[in-house]
């Protein structure tokens, strides 16, 4: 949980262009990318934006992470309760 986050590098060596598929505008990712990040078809992936106007695309949803992080701190404060009603 307290993973320092790893430094992001530009790979210079990757252009993605978007590009029109049907009615919808999509980015087409390098096979080799796409081997490296263990995607396959139908796979999700969260664009998060970052300051500066970039974006990150992450496979966890973040909107996920909030509600699990408050669900522990309930789960951490009511752990008697929790526990007795598990009888």
């Amino acid at each position: 949980m307290n993973e320092s986050p790893k430094e992001l590098k530009p790979d210079s060596s990757v252009v993605l262009q978007v590009r029109k598929i049907g009615n919808s505008i999509g980015l087409i990712l390098p096979k080799e990318m796409v081997a490296r990040l263990n995607l396959k078809e139908g796979d999700k992936l969260f664009p998060v934006e970052q300051p500066g106007g970039g974006i990150m695309l992450t496979p966890h949803d973040p909107d996920f992470e909030r509600a699990m992080t408050v669900a522990r701190r309930g789960m951490k404060r009511y752990h008697n309760a929790l526990s007795e009603l598990a009888k």
